[in-house]
């Protein structure tokens, strides 16, 4: 994985001269250039309002087909906020009031004909917290692709369960304990089967609420190798408080601070050269 936080600019560097120093960095991949890349979703002018109380003003950016994008920033600064806006789970906040138009390949999200229950299965979410049914293991991932009736017989059914854990790359550890209750797995375990329950109906778009924030260093390294894997398949937003995990993990970053959609572009170009003094300011520590 590509690590950008080896020449991750400091607070001394902008003391020392006000110009952004010259990086080198040929080992590092650079990411697709925009134009490379497919938009798989799209969000324009979008606000999001709490009652009076507005709490996105104006988010724009472009979220590329096969990419993981990170969205960092201060803690408040709207990122779950957005996030939730992406599969329309802010729907079920009465208070909550959305302007502005996000679009999954090219179709608008928030259209009436849309059906929310199909969006999510397009849009899966993974939670802060694993949060796993209290069911078999088995029946943790099963429980997706039998309710949108993606198996027509058992047999297919266990195939599918089998290659999505396979695929959060946890099959290994719990083939034996399938039909033990869920919650009995590690806390890591438990998080990597609430992503084998979120890819086993095959979704476009998979959101990451800080995944790791509740897990051991090991645990968090097994899932940001598996977020490295999957991105091959599906298109990954992931929220973070740690700009380490954003820096390894991600092609694409936005910064947001106080509701405002501050700066996006590489992940690289983020962290080693910002445009934005608010994101400069952010990811040297100034404030956080």
């Amino acid at each position: 994985m590509r690590n950008f936080m080896e020449n991750l600019i400091t607070a001394d560097d902008f003391a020392a001269d006000s110009e952004f120093p010259d990086y080198a960095h040929e080992e590092l991949e650079p990411a697709p250039s925009p134009a490379a890349a497919d938009v798989k979703m799209a969000a324009q002018g979008v606000n999001v309002y709490y009652g009076e109380k507005q709490a996105l003003d104006a988010i724009s950016i472009d979220i590329h087909s096969r990419q993981i994008t990170a969205l960092i920033g201060p803690s408040g600064c709207g990122k779950t906020t957005f996030l939730r806006c992406l599969n329309r789970m802010n729907d079920l906040v009465e208070s909550c009031r959305i302007t502005g138009t996000i679009t999954l390949d090219s179709e608008d999200i928030y259209s009436p004909d849309v059906d929310v229950v199909s969006l999510r299965a397009q849009v899966g979410m993974v939670f802060q917290k694993p949060n796993p049914f209290p069911k078999s293991v088995f029946e943790n991932v099963a429980y997706g692709p039998r309710i949108h009736g993606f198996a027509r017989h058992q047999d297919e059914l266990e195939e599918i369960v089998v290659r999505s854990l396979n695929k959060a790359g946890l099959f290994d550890e719990v083939k034996d304990r399938l039909h033990d209750t869920a919650t009995g797995l590690s806390g890591g375990q438990q998080q990597r089967l609430c992503i084998a329950r979120a890819i086993a109906i095959n979704p476009d778009v998979l959101l990451m609420d800080e995944p790791c924030s509740a897990l051991d260093p090991i645990a968090t390294a097994r899932i940001e190798d598996l977020m490295w894997e999957l991105k091959e398949n599906f298109t990954i937003i992931i929220v973070t408080h740690s700009m380490q995990q954003a820096s390894r993990v991600s092609q694409r970053t936005g910064f947001f601070h106080m509701g405002v959609l501050a700066e996006v572009g590489t992940t690289e170009q983020i962290f080693q050269n910002p445009t934005d003094p608010r994101t400069r300011d952010y990811i040297t520590g100034r404030f956080g």
